[in-house]
């Protein structure tokens, strides 16, 4: 089994799973997670089904980052850099890996920069064309932000996406 919740056949495990990294190695954080503190890394990896196709989400809180990962076969393909800035409401965005034409990446990056603020990566990996898709990927992190807050902001605080 890898951390991304896959076996090696590629099956899917749609059952929500968190890890914290301390100095002495991965620790199970328990069936809710648990947030980063004191220098520990918080994973947290779950799935969904979105029009039929299972859609994966790997979660990695560090102590004033965010790291999102969402795919649906296990390639880190593009790769967005976002954080807030006193000098604009907007927060600045850069490409570091792949297609710089990518702004489903940059919009969910710099949403959740605003929402957590915080430096946010972001690697949409999915190939779907559609327009609409992007929104119900969305709601899905949204759901999962609601249900295990922790994973997503140090300070347990409720915010929408």
């Amino acid at each position: 089994m890898v951390a991304g919740g896959l076996a090696p056949t590629g099956r899917a495990r749609l059952r929500p799973q968190s890890w914290r990294l301390s100095a002495c190695g991965p620790v199970a954080a328990g069936p809710h997670g648990g947030a980063a503190a004191g220098g520990d890394v918080s994973l947290h990896n779950f799935s969904g089904r979105l029009w039929g196709q299972i859609i994966h989400f790997h979660v990695m809180q560090l102590m004033d980052s965010l790291f999102l990962w969402v795919w649906a076969t296990p390639h880190l393909r593009n790769l967005t850099m976002t954080m807030c800035n006193r000098y604009d409401s907007i927060p600045m965005s850069t490409s570091l890996l792949g297609d710089t034409s990518n702004m489903t990446s940059i919009g969910f990056a710099q949403r959740l920069a605003r929402k957590t603020n915080k430096q946010v990566f972001v690697s949409y990996n999915l190939q779907n064309t559609d327009s609409n898709f992007p929104l119900l990927v969305q709601n899905r992190i949204k759901e999962e932000m609601k249900a295990f807050q922790e994973n997503f902001w140090h300070s347990g605080r409720s915010e929408d996406f």
